[in-house]
């Protein structure tokens, strides 16, 4: 019994080598792939995203503005420009960039107690 499992399992192994073998043969007829083209649309598939941070009822302003100045390292008069588009308009972009570090951005903002989500960055900013 242990020789018929043998010697079908080297058939498989045959039979996976030769079409490994077939198919390196037939990669070499194969065209070589358009590089720039891909590299274009990989550009134009990373999309930047925006951390907007929203407005609450239970945090102070000055401490809105203090998280933005040290957490984003705003500048102070940056930083209060920012907490008062929040205050007045309910929401301000306070970061942009990759998918990744907006999560982080968001994730931080939460951990102060703020209110924070991440969203596709607009064509006009």
């Amino acid at each position: 019994m242990t020789m018929r499992i043998c010697s079908e399992y080297a058939g498989r192994l045959q039979r996976v080598a030769q079409g490994a073998q077939n198919s390196a043969d037939s990669s070499d007829s194969m065209p070589a792939p358009d590089l720039q083209n891909a590299t274009s649309m990989l550009a134009k598939k990373k999309q930047e995203w925006v951390t907007v941070v929203h407005n609450d009822p239970v945090n102070l302003m000055t401490y809105v503005q203090w998280i933005f100045e040290s957490y984003f390292n705003m500048d102070p008069n940056v930083a209060r420009l920012k907490m008062l588009e929040v205050h007045r308009n309910g929401r301000a972009v306070v970061a942009h960039g990759g998918r990744e570090q907006m999560e982080r951005d968001a994730q931080a903002m939460h951990t102060y107690g703020l209110w924070a989500t991440i969203e596709p960055e607009a064509d006009g900013r």
